[in-house]
């Protein structure tokens, strides 16, 4: 395991791995990830007059979306609500944040040299995409510094310029999503997202859902 410590105490602290053999997910799916891929996390201590903790889901991903695009060619990079990253179609990234106490943990994964075959959606890799990889600990540099950023923006400006990258970034409107949340599955349109960061979801009677957490697919 490497350690990147950065200015700024405990929020400079960034860990990163070299592989993953019991990496945990959504709802503790598990995997592993070979070496060559980017595994790492770090620490957002909650203050006083933060946004709420649940949208640090949108400064990862817009921090995120921005460094793998820059090095696909010119290659697009879709955001998927909230944080996960695909290429047409297939996910080369995953983002999950833990809350304990006053501090969130946010963990990166990144498909930098190699992806799963045997997932049950599809997946990709910067080295599929381009035919080379970055190496892990030099992408982990520039995010770190995309991600310190972003988040000091979250702190002194709100949510406004986030969800407006975010949108710009995002799988056009009107996409087909399907959205598994509080025990029922539903589908329907991609509306956007509301102030709040929550997904809008335009069902086929016409109604919106909002879906604050959950599991989202694209069909």
């Amino acid at each position: 395991m490497a350690v990147l410590a950065r200015e700024g105490g405990p929020e400079g602290l960034w860990l990163r791995a070299e592989r993953q053999t019991r990496g945990r997910g959504r709802q503790g799916r598990q995997w592993e990830s070979p070496a060559g891929n980017l595994h790492a996390s770090t620490l957002v201590r909650l203050r006083p007059n933060d946004p709420p903790a649940p949208t640090l889901a949108l400064v990862a991903a817009v921090a995120l979306q921005e460094l793998v695009e820059s090095q696909t060619s010119g290659v697009a990079v879709e955001i998927k609500w909230p944080n996960d990253l695909l290429i047409a179609g297939a996910k080369i990234s995953g983002i999950l944040l833990e809350r304990v106490g006053e501090a969130v943990v946010v963990g990166f994964g990144v498909n930098l040299d190699d992806y799963p075959r045997d997932t049950e959606r599809p997946a990709t890799s910067l080295r599929a995409i381009t035919g080379t990889a970055p190496d892990p600990a030099a992408f982990l540099d520039v995010l770190a510094e995309g991600f310190a950023s972003w988040l000091a923006r979250w702190r002194s400006e709100g949510l406004a310029p986030l969800r407006r990258r975010w949108l710009e970034k995002a799988h056009p409107v009107g996409t087909a999503l399907a959205a598994s949340a509080g025990g029922e599955t539903l589908e329907g349109l991609f509306e956007g997202m509301d102030e709040g960061g929550a997904l809008r979801l335009r069902l086929a009677d016409g109604t919106v859902r909002v879906i604050q957490a959950g599991d989202v697919f694209v069909l």
